[in-house]
C-alpha cells in the first residue's frame, strides 16, 4: 500500500501533520550560525504573516511529499529497515521531497513566500537530509498505527 493511501484516515493525517509541524519547528529552533539566523527570521517573518500557514502547506503537501518517497520507503521495507534506509539514502530523500516544494513554489501567488524560499532553497538540501532521520521515524510510528 502506498504511504499516502494511509491518510484517507482524517485523524491519522492529522496526527502526521501535527508531528511534521513539530518536527519543523524543532528543526528551525535548533539551526545555529549565520545561515540558522536567516532561516529562523525567514520562518518567523512567514509564521507572522500567516500563522497557520506551515501547518496548512504540511497538510497540503503531505500526499504528494509521502508519494515522491514511497520508492524509496518501498526499498527500506524490502530490506526490513524502512527507518534506516531513508535515513542512509537521506540526499535522494531529501532531492524527492524538495522537487515537490520546488514545483509548488513556482506556482505560489505569495510574493513573500516565494522571495523567501528563493534565498533560501541552496542551503535547504543540507536541512532537509539532516531532518530525514527523524521524518523517517514520524513515518515509521504513522505506518505502525
Amino acid at each position: 500500500m502506498p504511504l499516502s493511501d494511509g491518510l484517507n484516515d482524517p485523524n491519522k493525517k492529522n496526527q502526521v501533520v501535527t508531528s511534521c509541524t513539530e518536527l519543523l519547528d524543532s528543526q528551525v529552533s535548533s539551526m545555529g550560525g549565520v545561515s540558522g539566523i536567516a532561516i529562523k527570521a525567514s520562518y518567523s517573518t512567514v509564521k507572522g504573516l500567516a500563522p497557520g500557514y506551515c501547518t496548512t502547506a504540511i497538510e497540503r503537501l503531505l500526499p504528494s511529499f509521502l508519494t515522491a518517497i514511497d520508492p524509496i520507503w518501498d526499498e527500506g521495507v524490502q530490506g526490513g529497515d524502512p527507518v534506516g534506509h531513508l535515513t542512509q539514502n537521506s540526499s535522494r530523500t531529501a532531492n524527492a521531497l524538495l522537487s515537490i516544494t520546488d514545483s509548488r513554489i513556482e506556482k505560489s501567488s505569495n510574493n513573500t513566500v516565494k522571495g523567501i524560499y528563493s534565498k533560501l532553497r541552496n542551503s535547504a538540501q543540507k536541512h532537509v537530509e539532516n531532518a530525514v532521520p527523524e521524518l523517517a521515524k514520524v513515518i515509521d510510528n504513522y505506518t505502525k498505527s
